[in-house]
């Protein structure tokens, strides 16, 4: 069984990279690893974030196989928003539901304000819902960076449904899924279609085919 070291602290990011990636591989965090600080993430994209955190993992393991990952979500009628911001739209605290109800406040007063735009026959071509969640994921594995990525196309909802999932999944609304919430899925389904599933999965991929024999 292959170690690697997972740069998160959150139990469902852990869940279900561990049912992607399979019996070959054990997932450690980085408390189990001695390395008890906040990791940082000061960059100005996903990539660059994901990146920081991996090479924070890389460097005070003394070089163990590592991944990271960020993820943002982009709302259209927010111009791109919260996007590398997703997980402290609300204040540095990282509460779920203060997020939520940022992000639902400021798309309210952004369809406000597309209303009398259109009033006076301007344009407001991303005055919709319509958002996406993105993820890149970058692995150090014996020493040689890579990267993956994924995205989930869907909407935001106007009020939170669900009890599964994490982060914004009551509010978002996947393209595949019309008719329910990402936290009204189960994990093997929302596994199967979201952001962090494929670019999980396209890790996945690769590492088995490092370590064939």
């Amino acid at each position: 069984m292959t170690k690697i070291v997972f740069a998160t602290g959150n139990s469902g990011k852990l869940r279900e990279a561990s049912e992607i990636l399979g019996g070959a591989f054990e997932l450690v965090t980085p408390v189990q690893e001695g390395i008890a600080e906040d990791v940082p993430e000061t960059g100005i994209t996903l990539r660059a974030n994901s990146l920081q955190k991996a090479q924070y993992i890389y460097d005070h393991t003394g070089g163990a196989n590592c991944f990271a990952d960020d993820t943002g979500l982009e709302v259209d009628i927010l111009g791109g928003a919260p996007g590398v911001f997703s997980a402290r739209y609300a204040g540095p605290s990282k509460d779920n539901e203060a997020n939520i109800a940022k992000l639902l406040r400021d798309m309210d007063l952004r369809e406000t304000e597309a209303s009398f735009a259109r009033e006076y026959g301007l344009d407001t071509v991303n005055a919709t819902r319509r958002a996406r969640f993105k993820t890149v994921v970058t692995l150090i594995f014996n020493g040689e960076k890579h990267f993956f990525e994924g995205v989930m196309e869907g909407r935001i909802a106007r009020v939170k449904s669900g009890n599964g999932g994490f982060g914004y999944d009551p509010v978002f609304i996947a393209d595949e899924y019309p008719d329910r919430s990402v936290a009204e899925l189960d994990d093997e389904t929302k596994n199967a279609i979201s952001h962090r599933g494929k670019a999980m999965r396209a890790m996945a991929e690769f590492l088995h085919n490092e370590i064939r024999p």
